[in-house]
């Protein structure tokens, strides 16, 4: 017995509108399609970290798999999911991740501003950072047109200083000297 494969191509967006979930159709502009849009570009950056590291930093590649998985039901909920949505437990979990990274930082590591980059795996997850801060920045856009929940905006804002953590981490790690950023006057 053979499936009949379905298409990806519905044809419904070529006026320039999408459908959210709760099936209104809204134009490709909007705001709320720019957040989600966001969203889903973080998560590639996030797939590609995933891949560059290899089979180096398991734990970390466990939550950053994790993390993607909350990315999807934070774009869910975005799009106007009542079921699929960010948790509590998920910022909580976040927020942990974060607070063990943290930890195992060398002292003093956190006293002056760092260039972004390093090794090849801290630059890639310094770009994830930023799109994650650009996504914030979006959410915030959007929050004056809809309500976003607490825990949407709260585990944005706490996943951009995770990805500066896991940035330091990897540098650490693997032995990168940071170019510090020193004023000149």
């Amino acid at each position: 017995m053979t499936r009949q494969m379905t298409s990806i191509s519905t044809k419904t967006g070529d006026s320039g509108t999408s459908g959210l979930i709760t099936g209104e159709r809204v134009t490709k502009d909007a705001v709320v399609f720019s957040a989600i849009g966001t969203v889903d570009e973080l998560n590639s950056w996030l797939g590609l970290l995933l891949v560059l590291f290899g089979d180096a930093f398991v734990p970390q590649k466990k939550q950053l798999l994790d993390i993607q998985e909350q990315l999807f039901y934070l774009g869910a909920e975005l799009a106007g999911s009542k079921s699929a949505i960010l948790t509590a437990t998920a910022l909580h979990a976040l927020e942990k991740n974060a607070e063990t990274l943290q930890d195992t930082l060398s002292d003093n590591w956190h006293t002056k501003f760092v260039f972004p980059g390093g090794s090849q795996l801290g630059a890639h997850c310094d770009v994830a950072r930023t799109v994650c801060r650009r996504a914030e920045r979006v959410l915030v856009a959007l929050s004056k047109q809809q309500e976003i929940s607490k825990h949407v905006m709260q585990y944005i804002n706490r996943l951009s200083d995770y990805l500066y953590l896991l940035r330091c981490f990897v540098n650490e790690q693997v032995g990168f000297q940071e170019r510090q950023f020193t004023a000149k006057h």
